[in-house]
């Protein structure tokens, strides 16, 4: 499983440079989120963000059943150092994973913005430029 959230946060990673900066991939993640955020592209990955919570809190769950168990018997056992260490590295991972996805979800609500807003000005200098061009062969 740890290689696994591993390759996710490195994904994550990646998708959060290209959105970050401009270049021609970024078209095609923005077009592709896009996509992914209709129909039942949110339903699914709400389905998935609340299965990795829920992973997550067993994970802390049983990081703190080992702390204990370490706490009542005086020793560290070197298993449940072992266990512990593993525990905590998928913690980190999952909880890592899941801001990076809210990250990536609020980078293409922030483009999407900036594009429109682009797009408005655009039009807005067009038909002032055109006024100001009807204006000054009407005179």
């Amino acid at each position: 499983m740890i290689q696994l959230l591993f390759i996710l946060l490195m994904i994550q990673i990646a998708f959060i440079l290209i959105l970050s900066f401009a270049n021609p991939l970024r078209k095609l993640v923005v077009k592709g989120l896009d996509l992914l955020k209709q129909g039942r592209g949110p339903l699914v990955t709400k389905t998935v963000a609340a299965t990795m919570c829920v992973v997550l809190s067993s994970t802390v769950y049983t990081i703190t059943k080992i702390q204990k168990r370490s706490k009542d018997a005086g020793i560290v056992n070197p298993t449940d150092e072992v266990l512990m260490a593993r525990r905590l590295l998928e913690a980190a991972f999952l909880g890592f994973s899941l801001f990076l996805g809210l990250v990536i979800d609020r980078q293409h609500y922030y483009i999407r913005e900036i594009n429109l807003l682009r797009k408005n000005m655009e039009t807005a200098k067009k038909t002032k430029s055109q006024r100001l061009l009807k204006e000054m062969s009407g005179n």
